[in-house]
């Protein structure tokens, strides 16, 4: 049994949204399908760490929600910036287990047992955060982070954080998030969010002040899933 993760699907089968005008997503969901069906097995957990569907709301998810279904393994959502269909959790919940989506979970102020890890994470927010109403989401980001963490530990398992925003790039970084992290003594960090090359240029890869980080937004993997463990 293996954990992967991999982020930013932005599948757009149900919506007209297409990626490919975007250089290097040309043809990215048969890529994605081929690298996933080559790599993951049912016995296997993939963590999709936010923007995973261009759907504005959630009854115009099926198409993409089919398609994670139908691949291997069981899937774990987290939302991202551009999940405007992401509702609450009752309603979810519902929704999967009403079309049959029994392979796709979501981890939301939660946390899920995989193997000698706990999944945990939140979508996080800017590293710039300055205004009232950034500040506002921040904190509510921040509490949501130490409420999956807490939960994370609960199962005696060690707490692996996935992210949507990354909490460093560059030189600036998200404080309020860093030192959750700190504070838990997290080691594996995982975020998404950063496209393109140049943007990715900048991204922090690798141990940063105790933890070790790693961008897997799915255009920079290749839309290869990472395996974590």
């Amino acid at each position: 049994m293996s954990l992967f993760v991999i982020a930013d699907l932005h599948l757009s089968f149900g919506t007209n949204k297409p990626m490919n005008i975007f250089r290097g997503w040309d043809n990215y969901e048969e890529r994605l399908e081929k690298n996933w069906r080559s790599l993951v097995t049912d016995e296997d957990t993939v963590v999709i760490p936010g923007d995973i569907s261009w759907a504005m709301k959630l009854n115009e998810c099926y198409e993409d929600f089919k398609f994670i279904h139908n691949l291997p393994g069981k899937k774990l959502f987290l939302k991202g910036n551009h999940d405007y269909w992401w509702d609450t959790r009752r309603k979810i919940e519902n929704y999967l287990k009403e079309n049959g989506f029994d392979s796709i979970e979501i981890v939301f102020n939660s946390a899920k047992a995989v193997g000698e890890y706990a999944v945990c994470g939140t979508r996080g927010w800017f590293y710039d955060a300055e205004a009232d109403s950034d500040k506002k989401v921040l904190n509510r980001e921040v509490g949501r982070l130490r409420t999956s963490i807490t939960e994370a530990l609960k199962t005696g398992l060690e707490p692996v954080v996935f992210l949507h925003y990354p909490p460093v790039y560059g030189d600036q970084r998200c404080d309020d998030i860093l030192n959750v992290l700190k504070e838990y003594n997290i080691k594996k960090c995982y975020y998404g969010h950063l496209h393109g090359s140049n943007v990715a240029k900048k991204a922090v890869t690798g141990e940063f002040e105790g933890i070790n980080f790693k961008l897997i937004s799915s255009d920079y993997v290749k839309f290869v899933p990472i395996l974590v463990r």
